[in-house]
Formats: C-alpha cells, sequence, structure tokens
C-alpha cells in the first residue's frame, strides 16, 4: 500500500474499514450422522457412515477440510499382514502394541491400544480402496520406535483430503457445512441429538442427528490457557506458555472437549501433552523440517555435540532439548536422502528451495556447515565421526551407542553414516504437537460420562480423545488413530437407534 502512494494514516483508514456483513436466517439441518470437524478422524467417520448408506452432515469451522491432519508429515503406523515389510523387518501387531503401551508409560487403555493396533493396517487397506496411494516400504518416523510408518505419495497430509473429496464428489449424501463454529452439544431426554452452531454471519444453525453424533474437533494445543493450565498438574514441561510455539491450526483450541465436558462428559489425562523437537524457529511448523526418517540425521546442540538418542521417545527428545543452550538444535544429515538436490522432504519442500530461503545450510565439507552453523568445527566432525561408527560398515555396527540408540540403518541397511557431501543442517526449536488427553472412549468410540456410562448418541474420534497414548504418543499413530477410530465412530453412529 505504501509503494501505491498510501501513507501511514490512509494504511490505518483502509484497515479500520470493516466490511459489513448481512445475519442471514438460522437454519436448521438434519441428517443421519452428524459429524463435527473435518479433519482425519471426522473425515474417516463420515466416509465410513456414508459407505453404510447414511446422509451425512460435517460442521467444520474453517474454511475447508483437513485439520491438523493437512499438516501432518503423513506418517501412518501399520503392521501389514505380511504382504509387504512386516516380515522382512520383524515387525509384529504385538510389537506394535507393546511399544505404543509402554512407549506411552502403561497410561493408556489396553483395550484402545490394542483396537489401535490391530486396526491400523485394515485402515490403510480401507484408504487404499478409495482410491489413496502410497509410497512402497515403511520408515521409521521421529518418535516412532521401529520402521512401521506408511508415507502417502502426496505430500504432508494432502493424500488424505484429496481422497475424501474425490470420494465426496462421487457419492451423494455427505453435505459440508465450512465457516461454522458449534458451540453445544444438543441433549434431549439423556441423548446427544445434535448440535447447535454458530454460521458466518452469526446466525445459529441447528444440526439434528437420527443416529448418532461423531465428535471430532482435535486437541487444544493452540490454547495456551488449556494447556498451561493441565501442564500445571504434570508439570512436564518447564513452560507451555506463549513463548513455545505449536505445529498445530490456529483452530484446534479445545471446543469439543469443552462442550462434552458440559454435558457430563469424563476428561481424561488432559496433563499428557506431546512436545517435538522439530519445529521451526520462527512459527513451530514441522515444514522446514530436512530428515526423511530416523535413521539417516543425528541432533547436534549449538556446541556441535549430540545430546541424546534420535531414536527414542518424544518427549525424552524434547526434554533433552530444553537442556542445551538456547533450547535450539541442528538436525545434520549428509546427501543420501538428496542426491541431486531437487528430492522433497516429508511436506514437499525441495532441500534446493529451503537452502535458498535460508531455512537449511548446504556445504561441501563439515568444517564448512560448522562454520554456516557457528559451531565449532572439531566438535562436530568429532561427533560425526563417533556416530559413523554404529553405522552400517563401523566397528561397533549392530550395537547401541553412549545414548543408547539402536535405530543406524534404514530398512534396506543402506545407511552407511553421514559421510557424504554435500551435507545438510537445519535449525529446530521444541514446539506443541499433540495434546493425548481428552474425551474417555470405549472400543466402540462412544464417549464415557463422569459416571463411567456411555452417553447415547455421542462418539468421539482422533485428538479430542483421551486415553489411548498414554503420557508419549508415539510418532506415526496420530494419523492411525485418527483413520481407526473415526471410521469405528462413523459405524457405531451409523447403527445407533434412539430408543423412542
Amino acid at each position: 500500500m505504501k509503494q501505491a502512494g498510501l501513507n501511514d494514516e490512509g494504511i490505518n483508514k483502509l484497515l479500520a474499514i470493516k466490511k459489513e456483513v448481512t445475519k442471514e436466517s438460522d437454519q436448521e439441518l438434519a441428517a443421519d450422522v452428524v459429524v463435527i470437524g473435518a479433519g482425519g478422524a471426522g473425515m474417516a467417520a463420515a466416509t465410513t457412515a456414508n459407505q453404510a448408506g447414511k446422509t451425512v452432515i460435517v460442521i467444520e469451522k474453517a474454511s475447508k477440510m483437513g485439520g491438523n491432519t493437512i499438516l501432518s508429515g503423513g506418517a501412518f503406523n501399520a503392521v501389514d499382514d505380511g504382504s509387504e515389510t512386516a516380515i522382512a523387518n520383524k515387525d509384529s501387531v504385538e510389537k506394535h502394541y507393546t511399544q505404543t503401551f509402554e512407549g506411552g508409560d502403561k497410561q493408556g487403555d489396553p483395550k484402545l491400544v490394542r483396537t489401535l493396533v490391530e486396526n491400523a493396517w485394515s485402515g490403510v487397506v480401507w484408504l487404499k480402496s478409495l482410491g489413496m496411494e502410497f509410497q512402497d516400504g515403511v520408515f521409521t518416523v521421529t518418535g516412532g520406535m521401529w520402521p512401521r510408518a506408511h508415507k502417502p505419495v502426496e505430500p504432508e497430509g494432502t493424500g488424505f483430503f484429496k481422497t475424501y473429496q474425490e470420494y465426496i464428489d462421487k457419492n451423494k449424501g455427505i453435505t459440508m457445512v465450512y465457516n461454522t463454529t458449534a458451540d453445544e452439544l444438543i441433549v434431549e431426554n439423556g441423548i446427544v441429538t445434535g448440535v447447535r452452531c454458530t454460521g458466518k454471519s452469526g446466525n445459529t444453525i441447528t444440526v439434528k442427528a437420527q443416529n448418532g453424533v461423531v465428535l471430532a474437533t482435535g486437541g487444544f494445543g493452540q490454547n495456551i490457557e488449556m494447556r498451561m493450565k493441565y501442564n500445571e498438574i504434570s508439570k512436564k514441561w518447564p513452560t507451555l506458555d506463549a513463548s513455545i510455539p505449536s505445529t498445530n491450526t490456529s483452530g484446534i483450541t479445545g471446543d469439543g472437549m469443552i462442550m462434552a465436558e458440559k454435558i457430563g462428559a469424563n476428561l481424561v489425562q488432559m496433563e499428557n501433552i506431546q512436545l517435538l523437537p522439530l519445529g521451526d524457529p520462527k512459527t513451530g511448523s514441522l515444514s522446514g523440517n530436512i530428515e526423511h526418517a530416523v535413521e539417516s540425521r543425528i541432533f547436534v546442540n549449538l556446541d556441535g555435540k549430540r545430546f541424546v538418542n534420535e531414536g527414542g521417545r518424544r518427549d525424552e527428545m524434547t526434554l533433552a532439548l530444553f537442556d542445551q543452550k538456547d533450547t535450539t538444535m541442528y538436525i545434520v544429515m549428509d546427501s543420501d536422502t538428496y542426491p541431486k538436490g531437487d528430492e522433497l522432504n516429508n511436506f514437499g519442500e525441495s532441500i534446493a528451495s529451503l537452502v535458498s530461503a535460508g531455512r537449511s545450510l548446504k556445504a561441501d565439507t563439515l568444517e564448512e556447515l560448522a562454520q554456516l552453523m557457528g559451531v565449532p568445527a572439531d566438535n562436530l566432525i568429532g561427533t560425526v565421526k563417533a556416530y559413523n561408527r554404529y553405522c552400517k560398515d563401523g566397528d561397533l555396527a549392530g550395537t547401541a551407542d553412549e545414548f543408547g540408540r539402536t535405530l543406524f540403518s534404514d530398512t534396506d541397511g543402506i545407511n552407511n553414516g553421514i559421510n557424504d557431501g554435500p551435507f545438510y543442517a537445519a535449525v529446530r526449536v521444541p514446539t506443541v504437537h499433540h495434546t493425548m488427553g481428552g474425551v474417555q472412549i470405549n472400543e466402540l468410540a462412544q464417549a464415557i460420562s463422569t459416571s463411567g456410562e456411555v452417553i447415547p448418541g455421542l462418539f468421539a474420534a482422533g485428538e479430542v480423545t483421551g486415553g489411548i497414548h498414554g503420557s508419549n504418543r508415539l510418532g506415526g499413530n496420530a494419523l492411525s488413530d485418527t483413520i481407526v477410530f473415526g471410521r469405528i465412530a462413523g459405524t457405531s453412529a451409523s447403527n445407533f437407534a434412539r430408543q423412542e
């Protein structure tokens, strides 16, 4: 505007002009199943309910579907049936269960954990049946503990919603209602029958369900007041105030939990809040992350030294990062993943574009990389040399290092360490990523009340729920959660019949 000749006064006048919005008439809508939230869990529920022959209305306060899922790296944990990789990498559903349950300090409900891991692969098969494409093989996502993450062909989480939109376009019965905020659940005779919302123009939109209501509004990672309140219970993190960014979209503010609690739903394990050590220093986003898999990179602090098991739990890695200078680290890797320079990271960004934008550093030698990073070259060189001893051709290959790391080679065993220039580095900071607490559910995704009873008509799935992941969620389990329990919620809501 200044280039167009406006001074500060003129700009302020323009900014003060508010477009008049004519309030639309109040509306009453109805469908067999009502879904609140158009993220990963909500769209899985809506699609499943429609496949069961039900009409569905999906309420979403944003202008499009996606939620947090669309910003994810796309990693989907699932142990296949042996047709792809499970036998080759010695994975099993039982191992997935054990790592999920123990990785959450055994706080997760065993029945829900079992439901998650036993139905994850069928979720992949279901997505493929809808037309979604996955890359061949599996990888270990940060904090995933094992190579069982399936990567979509489309970047981030876009493939999920491209698939859902294509389904909607080809089939009748799913109505998307955007720019509409759910305010309160409607309860009649002890049964949840719908939701009262506010439309874009401020009008009231009442949406009633003939069968069930699915709550899929996500967590509360962007609600600073809530995350500080519940962090006071566990005191796990030094702070979760506004100085700590979040990977979440702006609308992830705990709305569904607040609504559910008002009608008597039991909220469990709200103090279990997950941070990642992988946030962009300016935005908290996961974009700009140069890693492709755990096995191909290391973390170093501002002294050029490793400080944690990079293949370990997410909370342990992030807590260790809080103890480092300026709560800042670098991801360091070589060119094995980026042999040409035009390859994409997990978020659809080319390494060349990240280097050009200054979001990643590139150098032909470790000495030059250390100079760009501002760390002592001797420290970085020594760190990499020590790390390489545990990789494929190192003299300590096959053993755990001083931090307890055992993941050094990928499923093909081709990682030969960090020694093939050019070398890359990217700065990262802690960021709030996932809230593991929420509405208590059972294996049928039925919401549970504070008295331990099923709340008739209300079902929940995804990050709005609690009690699955315990104190620490395995990387790659969130998308599995959205699909597994989203499908279950869609089925359960479809089958729910009111007792007149």
